[in-house]
């Protein structure tokens, strides 16, 4: 009767009160509520929405759930909402790390077009991506870093919730997105938490109001939660870097790392913006003194030492990821069909043929190809002549298939006769 009057309540527009949200999340870790009416109670949250201190009163209750971790350091964390080719966390906490911030990071693995860190991860022969949290907690305090999936430990209402979201049709609202983000990264025990709200046709939130209206709910929910928070509002419309994929975005990652990439090129220069924007929280101190820090670490090589001890204190073997590298796989190429300036390349249209190609997974126990992907030749902005080459897709278990992806990349692409004014990425920042 008492989960009934809360669903009416809320059914009517009406806040619902602290220990209300509390006693339901409880009775539902419990077992105690059904799944029908936590998910009757997604659904009234999707269409009334929630106040500040109700979104607030949710994720502490999703939180308390399970394990909290604390750390007797500073610590800082990044999450993205996702985006083509943003294999950024590979580099950014290595890099935030390496300037001296230890960063405890429970990430996700991947479900439809957005690739999980944790299968990129997974590339590198032996990396353990699933640790147990006395592990996870061994790695951050030895290396500084440490990048797993949430165990059962950690907040097990929103394993449950979020299960039920995505059969339901709940999984658009803001108030459902900040307590899911939120109540993990709270229960990691980051003191500091940066945000990447990407807005576009490759993110989740395809206009720049909506990616606002959650970066502003994100850093608030932070904040009344104790933690120092900021978040950049960035463009997705196009993808990150070159690689679109697991194995070859691990690589790309790497690439940055060893300074291989211009610190111009928008990956690495959101890299660092994101990862000076975690260390200048810690220590309040100035951006502009971190960011030429940040740049410093990466050009003499202690973020990928950073990376490299990481990944072999998680088991990972990165020689033998090299040679991985190195298998055949079946190719396609695509070359410009007219010369002129890349206008435009559709994030999500060259997601989509990533998945096409078996980089992704449509339900969570689905296998991935981890060379699947798509490597891309050109940038927004480049000039081409007839016949240049767009883009390598590429697939490890059979060429099926690979033509017809071909055919729909080639739509990712838009050459111009006219250079293309080319917007920021980073569109804006709150604190």
């Amino acid at each position: 009767m008492i989960a009934k009057l809360i669903l009416d309540k809320k059914r009517e527009g009406r806040a619902l009160g602290t220990a209300e949200i509390r006693e339901f999340i409880d009775g539902f870790t419990r077992g105690e509520i059904p799944d029908y009416q936590m998910s009757a109670l997604a659904m009234a949250i999707c269409c009334r929405g929630m106040t500040g201190r109700e979104t607030a009163d949710m994720t502490d209750a999703m939180m308390r759930s399970g394990r909290c971790l604390e750390w007797d350091f500073p610590t800082a964390d990044k999450h993205s909402t996702g985006g083509v080719g943003d294999k950024l966390s590979l580099v950014v906490q290595p890099l935030a790390a390496a300037c001296g911030v230890r960063v405890p990071s429970l990430t996700g693995r991947g479900l439809g077009i957005t690739g999980g860190t944790a299968d990129k991860l997974e590339t590198i022969p032996g990396y353990n991506a699933s640790l147990s949290l006395d592990d996870f907690q061994r790695v951050v305090r030895d290396v500084g870093v440490s990048m797993t999936v949430q165990t059962e430990e950690i907040t097990p209402a929103d394993r449950k919730l979020y299960a039920l979201r995505d059969v339901t049709g709940t999984v658009a609202s803001i108030p459902l997105i900040v307590s899911s983000i939120l109540s993990k990264k709270l229960a990691e025990g980051a003191s500091v938490l940066v945000f990447d709200v990407k807005c576009g046709s490759g993110a989740f939130m395809k206009t720049r109001e909506d990616a606002q209206a959650l970066a502003r709910a994100l850093v608030d929910g932070a904040k009344s939660a104790g933690r120092r928070a900021a978040a950049l509002v960035t463009d997705m419309s196009a993808p990150l870097g070159r690689a679109v994929g697991n194995a070859n975005e691990v690589a790309e990652a790497l690439s940055i790392l060893r300074g291989e990439v211009a610190p111009e090129r928008a990956d690495v220069a959101l890299s660092v913006e994101l990862a000076a924007l975690m260390v200048s929280l810690v220590r309040e101190a100035p951006l502009d003194e971190v960011r030429a820090e940040c740049l410093a670490r990466l050009a003499d090589g202690s973020a990928l030492a950073r990376f490299e001890a990481m990944a072999a204190a998680q088991g990972g073997d990165l020689a033998a990821f090299a040679r991985f590298m190195e298998r055949p796989t079946f190719k396609f190429r695509i070359q410009a069909m007219r010369s002129g300036y890349v206008s435009a390349i559709d994030a999500e249209k060259v997601a989509r043929v990533a998945f096409a190609l078996g980089a992704g997974r449509m339900a969570a126990g689905d296998r991935i190809d981890p060379l699947a992907g798509v490597t891309l030749s050109v940038g927004v902005g480049d000039r081409v002549a007839t016949g240049a080459p767009l883009a390598t897709l590429e697939r490890s278990e059979s060429p099926d298939g690979l033509e017809s992806a071909a055919a729909d990349l080639l739509k990712a692409f838009t050459i111009s006769h006219d250079a293309p004014e080319l917007g920021p990425l980073i569109l804006e920042r709150m604190d």
